[in-house]
């Protein structure tokens, strides 16, 4: 476990803030949904990571907070409340526990794990849309969206499931949201032989009208922060490459509300029936988490020119981080903290297969925990096969041999012949 120096000071000490003069640092990991227990590509892969990347900055003397908390808001989190016969609140305060258990036992330390269904959510959420929507950045439109006839309702993207599009692809229980298969970002409508998540009867097609997200617009000033925070701050190779594949098939204007109840109310009548995508709020949660921690939030997020923001995150989530949450900022006009440096990792797959917390798929953080295997040996292991340029992957096996000949053995001779080698008298070395 870490000494006092290394671990964060979340809920035990006065809010840190910016100090002119020094290096201040703004770490974030990527919001882990709150439908389910995180299992080890989803520790690995964001909060892990950044985990280390704060000790460091914390070693080195760096004024820094590191931040993250549960995504709460969305179509996930309606599916599981249905799964579970609960309300969305119920779920989101069983598994927000549960994810900061997880997380504990796991020794992350944060300065705030927070969660985004919060006032501050609300409030900042809702001010950063009037003020894209009093510059024009936004726009009305008509699109088709599925609709239950059994169910009687619009079916937002994740209460859909059919064949992935994609040539090539083909998997059959892609979302309507994203392929779990092969990553690419889909539309309801594009799935083959769709069907209602909850019914598992086959949807119809209606127009309802919803609120767009203008990127062709802000697509000059988007790619002249990309093309400049990329080298300065270092991107990994795999967030450049994912980033640019969205540029180059043209950027099209976004939806970023939904039929929906449960997530922050678009503030006009026009959609008071409507809520924000969770795409368009859930970054915004990374400054509403920094809210809860500290009432000078701005402090961290409105400081450009004294902070320095770090994010840490899978690649599937790249796109909404260096496309869409740049150009929602941008948009507004106001002198936002941007990302400096974004690390990405690529999946850990999970002995033959990948993990998956919708099939129950892998090693989850609490399966760790009940292993009564130290959390060292967990974190040394995670780290030492962090997927940093491509897929790795987690076997018994593999967890086993590291154990027993890289940590038992060879760290192990190393501390023996050490403290031996100190313990003997003067003169009999």
């Amino acid at each position: 476990m870490g000494d006092i120096s290394e671990i964060g000071n979340e809920d035990t000490a006065a809010p840190k803030l910016p100090i002119p003069g020094k290096r201040n640092v703004l770490i974030t990991s990527a919001l882990p949904y709150v439908n389910n227990v995180p299992h080890l590509g989803n520790l690995i892969g964001s909060v892990l990571s950044a985990d280390v990347f704060a000790r460091y900055c914390r070693r080195r003397g760096y004024n820094m907070i590191y931040i993250c908390g549960t995504d709460e808001y969305g179509t996930a989190t309606e599916t599981k409340a249905m799964e579970e016969h609960c309300t969305p609140q119920q779920i989101c305060d069983k598994y927000h526990a549960i994810h900061k258990e997880i997380y504990e036992w796991f020794d992350i330390s944060f300065d705030k794990f927070g969660r985004t269904s919060t006032p501050q959510q609300t409030e900042i959420c809702q001010a950063i849309f009037q003020n894209l929507w009093e510059r024009n950045w936004l726009s009305e439109n008509t699109m088709q969206q599925p609709y239950c006839d059994t169910c009687n309702r619009f079916l937002a993207d994740r209460f859909v499931e059919g064949i992935c599009p994609t040539p090539g692809c083909g998997y059959e229980d892609a979302r309507g949201d994203q392929c779990e298969s092969c990553g690419k970002l889909l539309n309801p409508i594009e799935l083959v032989k769709p069907r209602c998540k909850v019914c598992r009867n086959t949807p119809r097609i209606r127009d309802t009208e919803h609120l767009f997200l203008e990127l062709p617009k802000l697509k000059d000033r988007l790619e002249e922060y990309i093309k400049f925070m990329s080298v300065v701050g270092g991107w990994s190779q795999n967030a450049v490459q994912a980033t640019n594949a969205w540029t180059r098939e043209g950027l099209k204007p976004r939806c970023i509300t939904r039929d929906l109840k449960w997530g922050v109310p678009v503030p006009l009548e026009k959609y008071k029936d409507k809520v924000f995508y969770v795409w368009f709020d859930a970054p915004i949660g990374y400054i509403s988490i920094t809210a809860c921690y500290s009432k000078d939030w701005e402090n961290w997020w409105k400081n450009p020119e004294n902070v320095e923001l770090f994010q840490f995150m899978g690649k599937d989530n790249v796109p909404f981080h260096t496309v869409m949450f740049p150009s929602t900022l941008l948009g507004t006009g106001e002198n936002w903290t941007m990302m400096k440096t974004i690390s990405v990792t690529e999946y850990l797959n999970y002995e033959a297969g990948k993990f998956s917390k919708s099939k129950g798929m892998g090693v989850f953080g609490n399966d760790a925990k009940n292993t009564n295997i130290p959390v060292e040996v967990w974190r040394y292991y995670l780290l030492t096969n962090r997927p940093e340029v491509s897929d790795t992957l987690f076997t018994w096996v593999d967890l086993q041999a590291k154990q027993n000949s890289e940590l038992l053995k060879n760290l192990g001779n190393f501390v023996h012949r050490s403290l031996s080698f100190l313990a003997k008298p003067s003169g009999q070395y």
